[in-house]
């Protein structure tokens, strides 16, 4: 059937040429006749083609059409639509939803032309989520002529994601360098999206992680710990000019670094975390100790233990296996400033003058340094107990109560568990 432009001389609801009524039938309600021409709505509708073929319009020029209330005027609409040419029938919508209502309506008479023009203009504008599921539940009835609508709501192909994913890396690490201010917010967007990405919930994360996303994120990675430590070389000068916001430089840096932990942590990277968080430790702590910010800088203290704590957590509870020798050195360098730091931001946060650590937080640091202590061989499980007791009077963070009581028992039936070899016999190689 060949959809018609225009009838000349023909108008819509025009008494005097027309040859047929058309009624959208509403249940207890009065119907509304429009005068409409045959030539026109054969030409146009399929529905009314094949309703003209079969009967004598000059015996009967009335025709019915069921129509739900709710969609009573988006039908009226399309009739009107089949008097104008394809242009003006774009031209005629003013929203996604009148669109999509006349798609319905033009889609159950068969009207091809007006139903072409309403997936035009469809397919052009933007859509809200509601508007959206309407789209998809209309355009499952259309066949093939939905092609257009679907292409925007189909899923992308593997290789689409991948370099979205990466290049949204790339953004949310400002790898691209000089990074404007003004974007932070929408690194910040990159950073939720992200997340969303690789999330599992009801649907699939929808991105694979290959050799080439990981490899992207180590770089993020290194630039975020890089610009860290820039952060910290500048320190001394910008705290000179403004110390908040010299600490507010650092926090946003670190706020960015514990960004990525967690979505390394998300996609099993944690090792790379760990490895370069105990690279640039020794920097951050000759930096942060100076006694020039003995009495500031609680925030960015703060949250260097926080930080820390994540690299704690994967090493102390096994998701991240490295030598005893790391775990000695990583704990020795960090466990002093994590004991005068806490009591400080206790002390302090008394008389109000910085902010208190979260006892969740805390405790989980608390416990990771336990486990991560009983993993230790027993002589380096000693030199840090030794330590500890030495200082606890002073720092009752962390509490190794548990470490203490449990490398007791171990040392004291040691000799007796090890003494013999495999079904008691003697092991002369064992020897304590």
């Amino acid at each position: 059937m060949e959809p018609v432009k225009l009838v000349k001389g023909y108008k819509f609801d025009d008494h005097t040429t027309s040859d047929v009524r058309v009624c959208f039938k509403l249940i207890d309600e009065q119907p509304e006749w429009f005068s409409c021409h045959s030539s026109v709505l054969s030409q146009n509708s399929k529905y009314f083609a094949d309703w003209l073929s079969q009967n004598d319009v000059r015996s009967n020029n009335c025709i019915e059409v069921e129509c739900p209330r709710v969609e009573y005027d988006h039908y009226v609409k399309m009739l009107k639509s089949m008097y104008l040419p394809r242009e003006s029938v774009i031209d005629s919508f003013d929203s996604v939803k009148s669109a999509v209502g006349v798609l319905r309506a033009s889609s159950s008479l068969g009207c091809e032309l007006v139903t072409k023009s309403c997936i035009e203009y469809i397919e052009a504008a933007s859509w809200d989520e509601k508007e959206e599921e309407e789209i998809l539940e209309v355009a499952r009835t259309l066949g093939s002529e939905a092609v257009s609508l679907l292409a925007r709501l189909q899923a992308p192909s593997a290789d689409a994601v991948k370099n979205v994913f990466i290049s949204a890396i790339r953004f949310a690490t400002c790898m691209e360098t000089p990074f404007p201010p003004f974007l932070d917010d929408l690194k910040t967007s990159a950073q939720e999206q992200i997340d969303f990405m690789i999330h599992e919930d009801d649907d699939a994360a929808l991105v694979t992680m290959d050799e080439d996303v990981r490899s992207v994120v180590q770089e993020g990675l290194r630039k975020l710990l890089s610009a860290l430590r820039t952060g910290l070389d500048l320190l001394s000068t910008e705290f000179d000019q403004s110390p908040d916001q010299a600490e507010q430089k650092i926090l946003c840096s670190l706020a960015d670094i514990d960004w990525i932990a967690n979505l390394l942590a998300k996609i099993e990277m944690m090792h790379d975390f760990v490895s370069g968080w105990s690279e640039i430790s020794d920097h951050v702590l000759s930096v942060v100790q100076d006694k020039k910010y003995s009495s500031g800088l609680w925030a960015m203290k703060a949250k260097l233990i926080e930080l820390t704590g994540k690299a704690l957590d994967a090493v102390g509870y096994g998701s991240v296996v490295l030598p005893s020798s790391f775990r000695v050195h990583f704990l020795k360098t960090w466990l002093p400033y994590i004991q005068m730091t806490k009591c400080l931001l206790d002390e302090n946060s008394k008389d109000e003058i910085c902010l208190q650590m979260d006892s969740d937080s805390c405790q989980n640091i608390e416990s990771a340094i336990v486990s991560m202590v009983l993993a230790l061989p027993s002589d380096d499980q000693a030199d840090i107990l030794s330590e500890w007791m030495k200082k606890a009077e002073q720092f009752r963070y962390p509490d190794l109560t548990e470490a203490f009581e449990v490398w007791c028992y171990r040392s004291k039936t040691a000799k007796r568990r090890l003494v013999g070899g495999v079904n008691g016999a003697s092991n002369p190689t064992v020897s304590l």
